[in-house]
């Protein structure tokens, strides 16, 4: 299809029309999942563990600078 070629309407039957309800309700459902996962307490650890690693890294980016500034 090239840009000069019309768009051909896509008809949508009425019984599609009540589907968007239940997708909404599926998604809503989805996002309660995701949300109390989110908010369990292994999410702390998790957010923790990545601090940690922050700030491992960061130790080591300075004691490296350190280094070569004595070097």
């Amino acid at each position: 299809m090239t840009t000069v070629q019309p768009v051909v309407p896509v008809h949508v039957p009425v019984t599609a029309l009540a589907q968007p309800a239940v997708r909404a309700s599926a998604l809503a459902a989805f996002q309660l999942v995701e949300d109390a996962r989110y908010r369990a307490p292994d999410r702390r650890r998790r957010d923790e563990r990545r601090r940690v690693l922050a700030q491992r890294a960061v130790a080591e980016r300075k004691a490296e600078r350190e280094q070569q500034a004595s070097s």
